[in-house]
């Protein structure tokens, strides 16, 4: 069975849109969705299998990319969102991390917003009562990035990692975001390592298993 067809939608850039009043009493006045959603990081060669343990690596938030699945319809998307951060530790961006996100240090320069501000966009534009799901421990960094910014990580407890049900459905195998629709044979044409990129293929992936009655994202909202 295929999976739905999603409705498109323009991303809101660094939390654009309508007026902060006007879209704070839409978002009440709406059900609950799914909000799904990716972070870019900071990285350099080798940070992963060092778990960033090298001297001065931190995993500093440079992109969300985040979607709204509406249950009203079906978890179609219904909204999208990215915004760019600037790290403080580290505002060179790596080679690596460069060629990795297709992210360049012009556009981290003129677009980022501090943290604090990202990433209160990101939870403007999820809502009060959305769920926020990830495949991995996104929330983990961005406690860590509320840390280092001396912020509340506020809404914590609608957080969700979704990878381990993800991994029991793929038999116990493990997967990059961005791997995920190719492992399922699901044709997306989405950019890998771009936040709004991977938050769209998780949520494909996260149709794809409902639409074969493997999984019942209405539990999580």
């Amino acid at each position: 069975m295929s999976e739905p067809k999603a409705r498109a939608s323009a991303p809101e850039r660094n939390g654009g849109g309508k007026p902060a009043e006007a879209c704070a009493r839409c978002l009440r006045d709406r059900p609950a969705s799914l909000v799904v959603f990716d972070l870019e990081f900071t990285s350099w060669e080798g940070s992963l299998a060092r778990n960033w343990s090298g001297d001065g690596e931190w995993r500093e938030v440079v992109q969300i990319g985040a979607v709204r699945l509406d249950p009203a319809v079906g978890f179609a998307e219904t909204g999208a969102f990215e915004v760019v951060a600037r790290p403080r530790r580290n505002p060179r961006l790596s080679d690596y991390f460069i060629a990795l996100t297709g992210l360049t240090q012009r556009r981290v320069d003129e677009e980022g917003r501090d943290f604090a501000t990202a990433f209160a966009a990101f939870l403007a534009f999820a809502g009060p009562d959305d769920t926020l799901v990830s495949n991995g421990n996104d929330a983990e960094i961005l406690a860590q990035n509320c840390d280092w910014a001396g912020i509340e990580f506020a809404a914590a407890h609608r957080f969700v990692d979704i990878r381990p049900k993800v991994s029991a459905i793929l038999g116990g195998d493990d997967f990059a975001t961005c791997e995920l629709p190719a492992r399922l044979g699901l044709e997306t044409g989405l950019a890998a390592h771009d936040a709004l990129g991977d938050a769209r293929a998780a949520a494909r992936v996260l149709i794809h298993f409902q639409s074969q009655g493997k999984l019942d994202l209405s539990e999580l909202v």
